[in-house]
Parts: C-alpha cells; structure tokens; sequence
C-alpha cells in the first residue's frame, strides 16, 4: 500500500454486536490500527443485516408444504410451475438449494436482494422467501418439468456460477409479475403508423420488463418533403420528446422504472441537433433528460475524418426512394460515394473531425452517447439474413432485425422481426472453479433457452415473432477482474489477455457445443440457419484452433488444473461438421452486458472491465450511503485491484479486443478517464477501439478528483 495515501484509523470497539449493521459496513471504509482495510466488518454487518432486520421482518412456516399452499393460495405462486412436478421432487429441490448453506459475501449483495428480488407481502413490509427460495423457484420454473434441469439449475446457481439476469431472477414462478426480459429493440420506420406502434409497444414493454432502444436511422429529416409538399417533416427530435414521456410514465409494477435509449446513423441529417438534446445549456424544448442516446458510425465515417474530409448526410427519405430499402438497411460504406454522386438523393455536408469533437463534447457533459461501430458489427455477424444497425440501452446486444409493414388501422400488414434480449452471466471465477466447465455453461445455455421459449410478448408481434424465429440469447460474463485479482494477474497485462483469450475461446466452443445439442433434441435450428455463416463453415474457418491455447505459463497452469479446457484443432473441426449436419437452436449466444445488481448479489466485479474503486460507494435508498469491497480483494492481493482510471483505455479496450473475437454479439464497454482528459483523448480513445475491432462504446465515466474524499478524508474508497 502506497505511503502517500493517508490513512484514516477506525477508534477501537469493544462491543462489535453493539454495532448496527450499517455502522459496520461504514467500518469497511475506515482502516484498522494496522493499515489494514476491515473486510471482516462488511461481512459482520452482512450478518447483523439478517439478525437485526431480515429475520425479524420474514413470515415464518411449519413447513414447505405449508409455505407453498399459502403462497400458491394467496397468489404470491404460479401453481402451474409446482404442478409439474412430484411433491417429493419439489421438496427435495428446495432442500438441495438449503444443503449449500448459503451466506451472501457483502452486505451490498444481501441489502440488493432482500431490497430488489426477493417476493415480499403484497404490502412490501415482510419477507416471503429467502435467497434459497428464489433460487429453487427460478430453477423450477426454467426447467418446465425438467427434473434433471432443475437439478442442475439449482447447483449452478446456489454456487454462484450462473447467475439469470434481474428480470428473470425477479420474476421466474410468480404469478403477478413482469416478463422475464430484459430489453428490448424496436424498429421505426418512415411513417406515422411506425412511429405510433412504437410508443404504444414502448409502454407495453416498459410495463413488464425493462428498458427499450429504438431506430430512428430511417425517419426522415427535418424539412423533408411529406405527400410530395416541401419542409413538412420535423424530424426526429419530435419523436423522441414522445418517447421520453412514454418512458416516465410506464413502470413494471413499480419495481424498475421505464427506460429508453435511441439510435442514429452518424449519417443521417439530423445527427447534430440529436446530439444538442443532451447539451447542459440545450433548450427546454429539445433537451433530452432520461433518453439514452447512442449514434451508429460506420467505418467511412473514420475514413473521411482521417483525411480531414466533409462527410455528406443524406436524407432517408431520398436513400428509401432510390434503394428501394429504408436507410438503415443500407451499408453507408459500401454506397457512399455513389450516394454523393447521385442526384436524386438530397444531402448536405458537415466537417467529419468536428462531428467527432462534438461527439467528444457531449460526452464531457453526459456521458453520451453510446457509439456502434457499424461496420465492424456486421463483419463479425455470422448471421446474414439483414443488417445489425443498432443495439440496445447497455449497447451489448447486436442483432439482425427486419422491417414490419402496418395498415392504416395500425394492423400488421407483415410481422417483421424485433429483438428481446434474454440474458445471464457466469461468474467467471466460479466458473473456473467448476467441476464440470461444459456442464456449467451446458445449464446456462439450456436456462437462458428457457427464457427465450418462454417469452411470448403477445402485446408485440413483431418482438415476439423475432423472438420465436431467432430463440436468441445472451450468455454474458462478469467477474473478470475479480479472478484476475485473485490469481495474482494483472488487468490488460500479457497474463490478463492470455487468460482472457483462452477463456472466451473456450466458452464460445462450449455455447456453440450446447446449443446444438439442443438443435438435435429439438429436431430445429433457428429460422434462417441455412443462410448463416454456421452453415457454411465459414464461421469455424475464422479461427485457427492453436490460438483457443494459453500461451503463458501462468495462465497454462491456471487451465491446466481447471476443468475448463480449450477446443483442439480435432473437436473444433468435429463441431463445425456436426453444426453443418444439424444446425444450432440460438440465432445468437453470447452478449455481455454491464451486469449491475446482479454482481452484487453474486459477489462479482461487473462485466469483465476493471473496478472503478476498491471499495465502491453506493447511495442506496434510505439508507443512505453503503460500501462495496471488490470482490476477492484482499490486504494481500490488493495491488492487483488497480482501478480503470489508472488502467488507462487502452488495457481497457486490449482486453475486450481479445473477449469481442469470441463473442457473437457484443459487449458492453465503460471507458474511465482522469479530470485531465482532453476531448482529443476522447477521440483517440474512440478509434483506438475502431481500430482494435470494438464494437460498441457505452458509456464515458470521467472521474472528478475534487469531489473525492470531501467526507472521510483518506478513506479506503478515495484511494488513487
């Protein structure tokens, strides 16, 4: 620990138990008499939390039958999920879940769930389940009668390997509940009838599950010609005031608040004024305050700045016209130069290097927008039935999706295809410690699966036909940092991109290895295989199998005690034979996502980017102010837990370089910088990641050093 820190030393306690629990995990945030941090007070407080609250604030029963019949009686359960199964198996599930002896690692993991997850009286005042509960109704529900599922789901859960994302994990088995989805993507297209379909199906979804994205690439241009008459269209920046207010007035049942993000191409006329929505000093009348925003660049974006070129915006309206496709679903790249040269298609200029300095700025002052690398997304695409031309409000998910055409009752004339995104994560350190690797990813897969086949959002067609042809999913990942820490590795050092190398490598073969399996059960693939890169090996000639190996001898230990192992050139090529012959049941497989509550109760560093403090500060309801110690972080090993502002972007960005070659979809990718950051730096920061392959930006976290360390003068969590 460095000498230069300051240190503030907590005054001795001689009755700890007299201590509530919140007061001992502020203990965590002060070091002992030694310089030590005091990690054994957040797991006291964690304690304490169950004694002083939990217990005292949960309905107790004689037994599980007793429990389940009330809980079935009083609607709280879905009686179809226990009805699937034998009473003996029921009971022996839950006393499965129970074997484990479950102790939540942090107080902040304990406080999430009991705070966000776990079923409650309907009067929100007492507890109805405990962690093993939620788990064990989870699993039953996924399985569908599945004993052996169940089993598994159970195992791989409770040891904290696989973790559903929080809507599945909220709703799974209750009977008043919200989807089990946790986003979702909407076309729009260039007319009325699209645009009202999608605020409607904006509320719809917000109400059962979680957050929406939204195409306006194909919404034509303010002043744009309407039935043939000269500057009628206003745009986009109408469109999305209605969608904000859509968004802050839908909720599921009052435990996630509606959220929306939308995208635009970075060639589309309107790109600055959907940019001014989010400046401090924009006018009350286009200033955007909760709508996400993220902009679709396309590599001749780069390509003009690079040669300090004007870069053309042209009209969609027009591009529709001439192309006979909406704008979005034409490769700007490809078509540029014609689209400049051709008449018929009105367009107007702007400096390429100051659209990127004024992408730069608004970042500076929001954090906005997310940026997706267009072309780069549809190169890694294996699938080629469309084209990815957005993603979604945590810029993970990276999907083909077809156009809906509606009648002027606002009817489907042809059901295109939307996207809901159905996700979870393995913890990656338990992961590693998994007995059986394949099984471990085997369960996720067949569980987010479920997911998928139990989704039907009848509301809207389009997502559920999207969602029904495709059966996509997202395996995310997390804990990255976390295991690297505990191994003694360094983030973004050599040994860092190895492992990480080696391991998406092996998680991809195993996804890929699973859901065919399922394929075959199912006597399906995906709709659209056939003209997938899956079908024609061509996906399986992208890697040469002796790059899948770990090439440091750290990490070649690490794998070799491990029962995650690597394919080899033979398996690999048996799997792309087996996957020609009978296909796989997920359109997509990987996504990761910036996992937020869900790490908490898991006890994971979130995704796979460095921590942003050793010991986090949360502001968490009533309670006011809560600390986070990084998972696997230890006096010992701390010098391991550097945070992303001193990593730097380009380790940052190295790293999910590497994870991105095996991830079919995308990743979701925070970049931190210091209060010294320069709009340049922003700039090089983006086609660093352009260059490195990335292919969505989320957000930019810059870290304000004066606001550091105001209340505890040289706390734990204010170190640098």
């Amino acid at each position: 620990m460095s000498e230069n820190l300051g240190k503030t030393v907590a005054e001795p306690v001689n009755k700890v138990d007299q201590l509530d629990f919140h007061a001992l995990n502020a203990l965590l945030n002060l070091y002992d008499e030694n310089g030590q941090i005091q990690f054994d007070k957040d797991r006291e407080a964690a304690n304490q939390y169950f004694l002083q609250h939990v217990n005292q604030n949960t309905v107790y029963f004689h037994d599980l039958e007793e429990k389940m019949d009330y809980l079935v009686e009083n609607k709280y359960y879905e009686p179809e999920v226990i009805a699937q199964y034998d009473w003996d198996f029921v009971k022996s599930t839950f006393k499965r879940a129970y074997s484990y002896k479950f102790r939540f690692k942090s107080f902040l993991g304990a406080y999430k769930y009991y705070t966000s997850y776990t079923l409650k009286t309907f009067d929100g005042r007492r507890y109805l389940e405990r962690f093993e509960d939620r788990v064990s109704m989870t699993a039953l529900f996924l399985a569908d009668g599945n004993e052996e599922l169940a089993s598994s789901l159970v195992d791989e859960i409770m040891t904290g390997r696989f973790q559903p994302a929080t809507p599945t994990f909220l709703n799974a088995g209750k009977a008043q509940r919200g989807e089990l989805v946790s986003c979702f993507l909407l076309r729009i297209e260039d007319n009325m009838e699209s645009i009202g379909r999608a605020i409607n199906s904006s509320l719809q979804l917000s109400k059962r599950g979680g957050g929406v994205a939204l195409l306006l690439s194909n919404i034509r241009e303010t002043g744009a010609p309407i039935k043939r008459i000269e500057n009628q269209s206003s745009g986009v920046i109408p469109v999305m005031k209605l969608l904000e207010d859509s968004f802050s007035y839908a909720n599921q049942l009052g435990a996630r608040q509606g959220a929306g993000a939308v995208y635009l191409n970075a060639h589309h006329p309107d790109i600055l004024s959907f940019l001014d929505t989010k400046r401090e000093n924009a006018d009350e009348k286009i200033r955007i305050k909760t709508l996400s925003l993220g902009v679709v660049i396309p590599d001749i974006t780069f390509e003009l700045a690079k040669r300090n070129d004007d870069m053309y915006l042209f009209s969609p309206y027009d591009v529709e016209r001439v192309y006979g496709v909406p704008f979005a679903d034409i490769s700007v790249t490809e078509k540029y130069e014609e689209m400049v040269e051709d008449p018929r298609i009105r367009k107007s200029k702007i400096n390429a290097r100051q659209f990127f300095q004024t992408i730069a700025e608004i970042q500076f002052e929001s954090g906005y927008p997310y940026i997706m690398f267009e072309d780069t997304a549809n190169r890694a695409n294996p699938v080629k039935i469309g084209r990815v031309n957005m993603s979604n409000l945590c810029s993970e998910i990276l999907q083909v999706n077809t156009p809906s055409e509606l009648n002027d009752d606002l009817t489907y004339q042809e059901v295109g295809q939307d996207i809901s995104c159905n996700l979870g994560s393995l913890n990656i350190a338990m992961a590693m410690d998994s007995e059986d690797f394949s099984k471990t990813v085997e369960t996720a897969i067949r569980g987010l699966t479920a997911v998928a086949d139990k989704t039907s959002i009848d509301s809207v067609p389009s997502v559920r036909e999207g969602n029904n042809a495709s059966h996509a999913i997202g395996l995310g990942q997390m804990n990255l940092h976390g295991y690297l820490g505990r191994e003694h590795i360094h983030y973004g050092s050599e040994e860092g991109l190895d492992f990480t190398n080696a391991y998406f490598a092996t998680v991809m073969y195993e996804c890929i290895k699973a859901s065919h399996k399922i394929a075959v059960e199912k006597g399906q693939a995906f709709d659209g295989f056939e003209r997938s890169e899956y079908a024609t090996g061509e996906f399986f000639d992208r890697y040469n199998p002796e790059d899948f190996q770990p090439k440091t001898e750290k990490v070649k230990e690490i794998f070799a005690k491990s029962n995650a192992t690597p394919p080899s050139a033979e398996e690999w090529a048996q799997l792309k034979a087996d996957v020609a012959r009978d296909g796989i049941y997920n359109r997509y497989l990987q996504a990761v996502p910036p996992t937020g509550s869900i790490s908490y109760i898991n006890n994971s560093t979130s995704s796979i980017h460095p921590i942003a403090s050793k010991i986090e500060i949360r502001k968490e309801g009533k309670i006011g102010r809560v600390y986070y110690p990084a998972p696997h972080m230890d006096n010992e090993n701390i010098e391991y837990f550097t945070d992303a502002y001193e990593i730097g972007y380009e380790k940052i960005i190295d790293t999910y370089a590497v994870a991105t070659k095996y991830v079919d979809q995308g990743l979701s990718l925070t970049l931190f910088f210091k209060d010294t950051v320069t709009t340049r730096d922003l700039n090089r920061a983006q086609i660093y990641a352009w260059r490195k392959s990335i292919k969505t930006l989320y957000y930019i976290r810059l870290r304000q050093m004066a606001l550091e360390g105001t209340e505890i003068e040289g706390c734990v969590s204010c170190m640098l």
